[in-house]
């Protein structure tokens, strides 16, 4: 029989801040209903990133700057050239959810910009979108507009502006990479001018860096020879270089991976922890180190079957354990929305009842709402776990990806095994407390299975 996994926790040895890796894009809007959103609280979701919000162009409705500010001659500065009513209803719901919207300045994706692109072009006039979006913030943080002082901290300037090499061909951006690098600019300037460091304005929602992983050259300054090679990754370039250039200030870089953009993110999730190092040294050289870093758009499990299966929620607690201990600083799973996408993996659309992947966003809100990371140790690579503790409480997750069944040894610092509760999600079980306990020290953990272990009495 092979030996038991080891792991050992130091629950006397706190380590940091659990970071809200357990965000979502879309909210579980149900047509208007926003009544699934007890499910953001229920798993204490952190973040919700508004972007591509109530379907096909938002709705119409929701949060696109075209839908707010829906024609672009009027005056900017007229409450009543602006039209907040469902993007308030919207925020509202959230806020009273316990889940802080995270503002994408910009629009909705056109998937059928080929027969004709609407919204995806560069503005006519810069300085009067950066003024547009000014009162937006105003509106949602400071009452203006009989709006609300919500404390929103995170605007994000655009979506995916590198999507295609050929502007006539991409579905975010119909401009040039400097146009939208001065879009940039503007914007953030102007925010920024405006607000301070009250809120926090970056960008831009980069496809992602996948060319990396072939080619570690890619670390350095991208000339024009590599422009075909890697649009995205000269693109990410052209814009460090173009707004130290300008001065424009950069709180944050978002950035995005999928498992079905890339085939070795499918087979071994673990490379992209690579990405998020390579994000904070890019930052790091371009002067931006002061800077955060969101993954704010990923998903593991795009294959419709994952949804409700172990495996679904196994990989993706085992990703945000992962990313816990990289420079990320956020991220955002795509996505929360409720439908037949197979992005949309945590509410099922029959049901109207989680998939078992929600569950896994609940294990990490435990840690979450505990606050402060434990040291631990395990040499295995197939086990994934982390543990937090507040005061006389503490909680451990685990999660097996591997397809293997695991025996784990635990060996636990300033815990008193007489009281805890295990919690599992497997085949079996959908986030159920089990009623074992932890009297021998060991732990099996099935195929694809996960467990969270919730502590009580602490030295």
């Amino acid at each position: 029989m092979e030996k038991p996994i080891s792991l050992l926790v130091d629950f006397d040895r706190t380590t940091g801040a659990v970071k809200p890796m357990h965000g979502i894009g879309q909210p579980p809007l149900a047509g208007f209903s926003c009544e699934k959103f007890r499910y953001l609280s229920r798993a204490g979701i952190p973040f919700s990133r508004l972007h591509d919000v109530g379907g096909a162009m938002g709705g119409g409705l929701y949060v696109d700057i075209p839908n707010l500010f829906r024609d672009f001659s009027a005056d900017e500065n007229d409450p009543a050239s602006y039209d907040f009513a469902f993007t308030d209803r919207i925020m509202e719901e959230l806020v009273r959810a316990g889940c802080e919207p995270y503002f994408r300045l910009g629009v909705t994706i056109e998937n059928l910009h080929l027969v004709k692109a609407y919204r995806i072009f560069p503005p006519a006039d810069y300085d009067k979108w950066a003024r547009v979006c000014e009162h937006v913030v105003r509106h949602y943080n400071e009452g203006w507009a009989n709006g609300f002082h919500m404390g929103i901290r995170y605007f994000e300037i655009w979506n995916e502006p590198d999507d295609c090499t050929e502007p006539h061909l991409a579905m975010m951006w119909h401009g040039t990479p400097e146009e939208y690098y001065r879009l940039y600019a503007v914007t953030a300037r102007h925010l920024k001018a405006c607000f301070g460091d009250t809120i926090k304005v970056g960008g831009y929602g980069h496809c992602g860096v996948y060319e990396f992983e072939k080619d570690e050259s890619l670390d350095g300054e991208i000339g024009e020879e590599t422009y075909i090679y890697d649009y995205t990754i000269s693109f990410m370039h052209g814009f460090f270089r173009y707004i130290r250039e300008a001065g424009a200030p950069l709180d944050f870089f978002s950035w995005h991976v999928y498992d079905n953009c890339h085939s070795s993110t499918r087979e071994d999730f673990r490379v992209i922890a690579r990405h998020a190092d390579y994000v904070r040294r890019i930052l790091d050289r371009y002067g931006y180190t002061d800077a955060e870093h969101h993954l704010n758009e990923w998903n593991l499990h795009t294959d419709r079957e994952h949804r409700d299966a172990p495996v679904g929620a196994a990989k993706s607690l085992a990703f945000m354990t992962m990313m816990q201990r990289t420079s990320t600083d956020l991220m955002c799973f795509y996505d929360g929305g409720i439908g037949y996408s197979p992005y949309r993996a945590l509410i099922n659309p029959d049901t109207g009842y989680p998939y078992r992947t929600y569950y896994a966003f609940m294990m990490f809100g435990t840690l979450y709402r505990l606050g402060k990371t434990v040291a631990s140790t395990c040499e295995d690579g197939r086990l994934f776990s982390l543990a937090a503790r507040r005061g006389r409480q503490a909680a451990l997750v685990l999660a097996n990806p591997s397809g293997e069944e695991l025996s784990v040894s635990l060996s636990l610092t300033g815990f008193c095994a007489s009281a805890c509760e295990v919690l599992r999600i497997d085949e079996e079980n959908r986030y159920t407390c089990t009623g074992e306990d932890l009297a021998d020290g060991t732990l099996t953990l099935p195929p694809f299975g996960c467990a969270e272990i919730r502590l009580y009495d602490l030295k």
